[in-house]
């Protein structure tokens, strides 16, 4: 094995509970998820200040639109006020823009600049606090404790596609929202397949009930309740529709507290920081690409090409093949992806290996664009009760957008450890064809796949992509009558025609059904 192959030698996370008002700050709950990390390896914390890379999952409060705006004391540079806190002068500091695959992709990025000599003591992970930062707000709790001790102004070096995951157009008709686009993509599936609504809605309890299980299981889950299958679909006053088909059990949680993160170094700095050989976890296989850009330029709603191309060469890299796998945690911020995902790495819905090692987003909970590090912090554990093993994560960002992959196992890696260039499987993606988008569309249509989105008082609006005489694809409103909305969750409304244009209020697009 050479001394310049990166391995992971530790993994910690947390999850607080309290009361919102003693709440940790973010800086303490990355410290803490640090920390966790170096008791995992068998090391001090005071190793922290070894570090000579410190790269960290973009904050949820960090992505563009109203979170911006929220009045709270702010870390302006979170990897450089994390290095000071831990006594560290990193020459690798990095901050990730939005997006649930980060943490997998910090991983890769880390473990390439370990070969290559560029790093060789690496501490990758996150943190999220929506959960209690929403309740100080609403108490008015204040945030004492919650300043930056370094009054660090600098701007962080950035990492990732900066470009927002929708445009005006989709803005325009609320396709901006996770809620409201992953159950476009749900119903698109449904449709593909001919299965009636109700039988679906079975489908989807049956999937997401062994994931509230392993979460009941779980110490660090936020919601360890486990929830049978029609509990999970049964629409009542605990669970609300959020965007038909899904209801709120379905729906990935984000006001959660949580950290997690690891320790990367090379063979050499683990054996110079005596970590024991029984708690080196090797990157096997790893890949990272996404998906055309934009929703509406899909070349449909039911698959993801980048999951699929992600998956094949981490596993080439691996020489592994997905049957020699033994633990898995597909990303789950709903049942789409893990179907989506399932299918294109070749698993059943029921695989008796189980989907999930940390319990899914929606009970395990939704840390912003952190959950995929958790997934690693429980793989390792697994694979070193059973050396040899392989343990598979996904992590997705965005809308089924960004995909990275990782394979991971215990099993030492010989020869070089090489990644493959990510433009390689981007080019490919980017050269697929695609439907022409029409933004003005007028005459006759058919819903290609749709939504129908409630808030707590009840039916709010309906959302439809469609396709126009011409085959373009478009992006409408249905009528806010309650009639029409409810008629598109009673039956299939995939496949129904009707008439597109202009809406009264000048802005959007109007499908009237026939």
């Amino acid at each position: 094995m050479r001394d310049d192959t990166p391995v992971l030698i530790g993994g910690g996370q947390f999850t607080y509970r309290g009361e919102a008002a003693q709440s940790p700050s973010p800086l303490e709950l990355l410290k803490i998820a640090a920390e966790r990390a170096a008791a995992d390896a068998g090391l001090a914390p005071s190793v922290l200040a070894d570090l000579d890379g410190v790269a960290l999952v973009g904050f949820t409060i960090d992505a563009p639109g109203g979170f911006q705006q929220l009045p709270f004391p702010r870390l302006k540079n979170p990897p450089a006020s994390f290095s000071r806190a831990v006594g560290a002068e990193p020459t690798w500091e990095v901050y990730t823009h939005m997006g649930g695959n980060s943490p997998q992709q910090l991983i890769n990025t880390a473990c390439e600049r370990i070969a290559r000599g560029e790093s060789e003591f690496v501490f990758a992970g996150g943190a999220e606090f929506l959960g209690s930062l929403m309740k100080r707000l609403k108490t008015q709790a204040g945030f004492a404790g919650w300043e930056d001790p370094f009054a660090i102004e600098a701007e962080p070096r950035r990492m990732g596609d900066p470009r927002p995951g929708t445009t005006p157009y989709e803005n325009a008709h609320s396709m901006n929202r996770p809620i409201n686009i992953y159950p476009m993509f749900e119903n698109a599936l449904r449709a593909r397949d001919g299965r009636s609504i109700g039988d679906h809605q079975k489908r989807l309890g049956k999937l997401f009930a062994p994931f509230s299980r392993v979460a009941a299981a779980n110490p660090d889950a936020w919601f360890p309740v486990e929830r049978s299958e029609s509990e999970l679909v049964e629409v009542g006053a605990q669970n609300r529709w959020v965007s038909f088909p899904y209801p709120k059990y379905l729906n990935a949680i984000m006001e959660v507290d949580q950290s997690a993160g690891v320790l990367l170094t090379s063979v050499r700095k683990a054996r110079e920081l005596g970590v024991p050989e029984d708690k080196w976890v090797f990157l096997h296989g790893c890949a990272d690409a996404s998906d055309l850009w934009h929703p509406i330029d899909r070349q449909n709603f039911h698959s993801s090409p980048a999951m699929e191309l992600t998956g094949k060469r981490a596993f080439e890299m691996a020489r592994i093949t997905v049957d020699d796998v033994d633990f898995i945690d597909l990303y789950s911020c709903f049942p789409v992806a893990v179907e989506v995902g399932a299918e294109a790495l070749g698993l059943k819905l029921d695989d008796p290996r189980g989907l999930t090692v940390t319990g899914g987003l929606p009970y395990f909970g939704g840390p912003g664009n952190n959950y995929a590090m958790h997934s690693v912090v429980m793989m390792l554990p697994k694979l070193r009760a059973k050396p040899g093993s392989y343990g598979l994560c996904t992590a997705n960002g965005w809308y089924l957008t960004k995909q990275s992959t990782g394979i991971y196992s215990t099993r030492p890696i010989e020869g070089p450890w090489e990644r493959e260039d990510p433009a390689v499987i981007q080019r490919e993606i980017d050269a697929l064809p695609h439907p022409a988008v029409v933004e003005a569309p007028h005459g006759p249509g058919v819903v290609e796949t749709y939504t129908v989105v409630h808030t707590r008082d009840g039916y709010h609006m309906g959302i439809v992509v469609g396709r126009d005489e011409q085959d373009r694809r478009f992006v409408a409103v249905l009528p806010e009558d309650e009639a029409t909305l409810r008629s598109f969750e009673e039956r299939e409304g995939v496949g129904r025609s009707g008439t597109v244009s202009r809406h009264p209020d000048g802005k959007r697009n109007l499908f009237t059904p026939s």
